[in-house]
């Protein structure tokens, strides 16, 4: 299929994503169930085998209530580029609707959604090489000498990235090495998007202090239900995980206390405040994206409620 073709069919779908620990899960089964719908993952760490706590995969009794896909796909040590995500989730798609069923894309990955909704750019592989050149000259330089040299041949590009994004700066120098053109110049063909009243897209939002709590018990929670454990026996399974799913919030500062690199209470202490300023990272992509309707869910909310409104409002 063809990058329009792709996006005409993703249309067709429903979409049900918002910041990490803002309680998209159980809002999804009630709409699986009213909807007679199947659930795609829109998680990018839940592909992995094994890495279940730390990404708040959902449950057996979940999967068992309403059908999943996109999970448990891939080993911890293998890559999974947007692209793959894309290729096997329309699968998928195509799948449900000719059995007759809906489809709900669940979950907080904004890059997978905007390649969903708008297309994307595969541009050229991945060349390590120089890849590896670059990590060490930000290893040596840092991460805004890096951000400084992306500015000089893509100032668009730049004025889009954090510094501290390094993966995608890293990706946008390499797309220009290969060739010879900006990414920002590929992209923008992707750049336009839908209407929100012409989608199915619903973002989940909270009042800030009250996302801030949410996510202090989703912390306390995983490493309750022995997030250390999952790490330590992926290890053990793996000896070592590959470069994004090491990376992965939780995952990372797991490694490093089990390596005695940080106690537990910096250990946690880290993993809330990195998933703090993840929830913000993903609600400015969000509030990027003109497809997104942004659903001011109150204190307290009762997930079946939600899903009747968001039905309805379709």
């Amino acid at each position: 299929m063809t990058n329009s073709e792709l996006c005409d069919l993703a249309a067709q779908c429903w979409f049900l994503t918002g910041a990490t620990a803002s309680g998209k899960t159980r809002v999804s089964l009630k709409m699986a169930q009213l909807l007679n719908a199947e659930i795609i993952s829109l998680d990018s760490m839940a592909i992995y085998r094994g890495m279940d706590i730390g990404t708040a995969k959902p449950s057996v009794t979940d999967q068992q209530q309403v059908p999943h896909h996109m999970l448990d796909i891939v080993d911890p040590t293998e890559a999974f580029s947007v692209s793959q995500y894309r290729d096997h989730a329309m699968q998928h798609v195509q799948r449900i609707f000719d059995s007759g069923k809906q489809v709900i894309f669940v979950g907080g990955t904004a890059l997978y959604l905007k390649a969903l909704l708008r297309g994307m750019f595969e541009g050229p592989p991945a060349d390590w090489d120089f890849r590896k050149e670059i990590e060490q000259e930000l290893e040596e330089m840092g991460g805004q000498f890096l951000h400084q040299r992306l500015e000089m041949i893509d100032p668009v590009s730049a004025a889009n990235l954090h510094p501290n994004d390094h993966r995608r700066i890293i990706r946008a120098l390499e797309v220009f090495k290969t060739t010879g053109k900006p990414i920002s110049h590929w992209q923008m063909q992707f750049s336009e998007g839908r209407e929100a009243d012409e989608c199915r897209v619903f973002t989940l939002r909270h009042a800030r202090p009250i996302l801030h709590e949410r996510i202090e018990n989703r912390v306390t929670s995983m490493f309750d239900a022995g997030l250390l454990d999952e790490v330590r026996q992926l290890l053990e399974k793996h000896e070592a995980l590959g470069h994004t799913a090491s990376q992965a919030v939780g995952y990372r500062e797991a490694i490093d206390h089990l390596a005695g690199r940080l106690s537990m209470d910096e250990t946690i202490e880290k993993v809330r405040v990195r998933t703090r300023r993840f929830a913000r990272h993903q609600e400015t992509w969000f509030r990027g994206l003109s497809e997104c309707r942004m659903i001011d869910l109150p204190t307290e909310f009762e997930p079946e409620q939600i899903a009747e409104q968001l039905v309805a409002s379709a």
